[in-house]
């Protein structure tokens, strides 16, 4: 009788196998690197977002000084943004086109620290006369 509850508490004994746990442990490193790379990815893209709006309210502000100034000579500018965002800087350049009295603005704003996708061009064109 002993050894009939023997076989049988061996019977009734459950757990996984090690191939069991080791396809399980495969399949939540799959899903975990794919979850890490989602992540970094989402941290990317809103690092970028955060430089494409900044940059464009910048790069406005600064056409919006420019179009106040009454002389749109050809000139060639540069500088920052400090002491509000010293990070960025900008570039203005006013060039003449093939039409009279007609000046292309040129506004680029970047960031000093990225490198890469860290500039944003602004292009504007303007009547000289009014």
């Amino acid at each position: 009788m002993r050894q009939n509850k023997g076989l049988a508490m061996r019977e009734k004994q459950t757990g996984f196998t090690l191939l069991e746990v080791m396809i399980a442990m495969a399949i939540l490193a799959i899903a975990l690197v794919a979850v890490f790379q989602l992540q970094s990815q989402s941290i990317s893209m809103s690092s970028e977002s955060r430089f494409m709006t900044t940059a464009s309210l910048l790069a406005q502000s600064k056409m919006a000084d420019i179009e106040a100034g009454k002389s749109l000579g050809n000139l060639s500018q540069k500088g920052d943004f400090a002491p509000d965002h010293p990070e960025y800087a900008w570039t203005i350049q006013v060039t003449d086109t093939q039409i009279a009295k007609l000046k292309r603005i040129e506004v680029n704003v970047f960031h000093q620290a990225l490198i890469r996708g860290g500039a944003y061009q602004l292009v504007f064109y303007k009547t000289s006369g009014i």
